[in-house]
């Protein structure tokens, strides 16, 4: 037995992954078990996790590696503060005591993380050797062409290669400060988002504008080539030497200053979405047209930040020249612990590798799970009231009929996904064709922006009858969108075509209104039976009972936190918000009847958050 463990940590979403004998066991970020949204330190949580998954002890892995390579990312931080010496000095004065003090000593972070029980070889491989990892060996291809994207790794932003058998190969890259990452995240923060968390919003956002500033941003930010490298003139950026993204410049040829964090949308920020937006879907494609010309591949695998931009992924699934695009589903920087893992075991120690039909990501059902008896435990702790059901058919059978009633309800079943996507283990979910549910699940239980959209998932035997997809083509990640098919849009008024902005948001545009965008779009998660077949048999109870195909699927938390983990995370989150009802294991639990039990000081506290109408 050959057991490998792949960390990624000290820089954005830190995580931990476990191999053995070339099969996934575990992998989980620790913000999910620490609580803090984007953890960065050492996943001391995380690492346990896996070890307990796999039975094993720090002593009884045979090798451990790391996704990116240390000293040549501090190559890059001295080699760019010296280039803007002395402006760059506030930043350089803030980093560098981190860097002396952890980043540059991580083979005794390392050490320490896992109780100095491990006396094996540490493996450092390159950032985007990480990503292109874990985009093509879990993929369902024997050979595919590689691209991955990010802010920046060492020192690539961007590569592409090849990936064939148990090998990869990189053969192209575009280096910092040159980054489509770095480009969108700069637009982010400069609409008033949260960089390495806000790039959703600005995805969500840019339906409501037009691309009115993609000319200023082509003819005087960003120069695109014909095989979609591309030339940033850094004078309108600030992320090299300071401590915001953008220039007075940049601020100049926008018409202003950022926008303030939690103050009003203008017209401004959705156009400036737009835009943005437009050119990275352009450089996306014109990359894929040059990978397919130079690689002759007929698949293509993507991973890195910006393969989370699913709008750019499903342009790349319907206009590039490949016949198929997987995508890793922890794109992230997470899921360069899963790549470097896997990197190890067929690049390095030259294992054999066979392409599984769908992949070997198993739906990235990576994390913990629970028993009936921990979760029965947990509810009695609580105090709740409960329904156990006896069969999985008596549960589905319900829980659709509950959400036929409009209730919205958390699910909460097996193991806890890796990557940022809740893919029905850990979701909340609603009634598709409800025109009010976007807004009363943006407001009441995820607490967060009204223009925000929700995804759809649906039967991948109906996904046609619904969405503009291919027969051969599955989105069982969450990381594609695609049109709403027009056999189910309506037809919209003068008064719908004239909207403007937000307002667009009052006018259902499908029979699916919650999980239609504006722009007639939607986030499309295809549910088969054997990545998951209780949401499998849920969706289909909900089919017999309704005709639709189709449900809400978001994550099952609220804003500003990660997706619950455990039992009591899910208890507590359905207790906080609005939802009607949770199905954690075996049990349901509705908000009625906790309330009825829940003791005068505690229902009145309820009350004032929440109240009843």
């Amino acid at each position: 037995m050959t057991a490998i463990l792949g960390i990624s940590a000290f820089y954005h979403d830190s995580a931990a992954a476990l191999v053995v004998d070339g099969k996934i066991v575990a992998a989980a970020q620790e913000e999910r078990f620490t609580r803090r949204k984007h953890d960065y330190q050492f996943p001391q949580a995380a690492v346990q996790y896996c070890l307990q998954e796999a039975g094993l002890e720090p002593e009884q892995l045979d090798y451990v590696g790391f996704y990116d390579k240390p000293l040549s990312k501090f190559e890059r931080l001295l080699e760019t503060y010296l280039a803007f010496a002395p402006s760059g000095y506030r930043s350089f004065r803030q980093a560098i005591p981190l860097w002396l003090k952890q980043k540059l000593h991580l083979p005794k972070e390392l050490g320490k993380g896992l109780e100095h029980r491990y006396s094996g070889r540490y493996v450092f491989t390159d950032h985007h050797e990480s990503h292109a990892a874990s985009a093509f060996f879990p993929s369902p291809f024997d050979e595919a062409a590689i691209l991955t994207l990010d802010g920046v790794g060492e020192w690539s932003t961007a590569c592409f290669g090849t990936g064939s058998g148990n090998k990869i190969e990189l053969s192209q890259e575009i280096r910092f400060p040159h980054s489509l990452g770095l480009l969108y995240s700069a637009m982010t923060y400069y609409t008033g988002f949260r960089v390495n968390s806000g790039e959703y919003k600005l995805m969500g956002l840019a339906p409501y504008g037009q691309p009115i500033y993609r000319s200023q941003i082509l003819d005087y930010v960003v120069d695109v080539k014909e095989d979609g490298s591309f030339h940033m003139d850094m004078s309108f950026f600030n992320y090299c030497q300071g401590l915001t993204m953008t220039s007075r410049k940049f601020n100049q040829l926008f018409g202003g200053p950022p926008r303030t964090p939690e103050s009003e949308i203008t017209q401004r920020e959705m156009d400036l979405a737009a835009s943005v937006q437009s050119v990275t879907e352009e450089i996306m494609l014109r990359m894929s047209r040059h990978v397919h010309a130079q690689t002759g591949c007929r698949n293509l695998v993507l991973a890195g930040g910006v393969a989370l931009n699913c709008v750019g992924n499903g342009r790349l699934l319907r206009e590039s020249p490949f016949d198929d695009v997987w995508i890793q589903p922890a794109a992230g920087d997470a899921g360069g612990a899963l790549g470097n893992a896997l990197f190890i075991w067929h690049q390095l120690l030259d294992q054999p590798r066979v392409p599984e039909p769908q992949d070997s990501q198993q739906g990235s059902f990576l994390g913990p799970q629970y028993t009936d008896g921990q979760i029965r435990e947990c509810l009695e702790n609580e105090q709740a009231i409960f329904q156990h059901f006896d069969s999985d058919q008596q549960m589905c059978d319900t829980v659709a009929a509950l959400i036929a009633e409009q209730h919205v309800v958390g699910w909460f079943q097996g193991r806890m996904e890796f990557g940022p996507r809740a893919l029905g283990g850990r979701s909340i979910l609603g009634d598709a064709r409800s025109p009010e549910m976007q807004s009363v699940m943006n407001q009441k239980i995820k607490f967060r922006e009204s223009f925000r959209p929700f995804a759809p998932m649906v039967l991948e035997s109906h996904k046609q009858d619904y969405f503009e997809l291919e027969a051969s083509h599955q989105s069982p990640y969450m990381l594609m969108v695609a049109p709403v098919g027009q056999q189910v849009r309506r037809e919209q008024s003068p008064e719908a075509e004239q909207a403007f902005g937000i307002d667009k948001l009052n006018y259902p545009r499908s029979t699916i209104p919650a999980v239609t965008h504006v722009d007639h779009s939607a986030r499309v998660q295809t549910i088969d039976a054997t990545r998951n077949p209780l949401m499998h048999q849920l969706m289909t109870a909900f089919h017999q009972l309704t005709g639709c195909a189709v449900l809400i699927n978001t994550s099952f938390n609220v804003r500003g936190e990660p997706i619950v983990c455990t039992p009591q995370q899910a208890f507590r989150c359905f207790m906080t918000t609005e939802m009607d009802a949770l199905v954690i294991g075996q049990y349901l639990l509705l908000k009625t009847e906790q309330l009825k039990i829940a003791t005068a000081t505690e229902r009145q506290q309820h009350l004032e958050q929440f109240p009843l109408d």
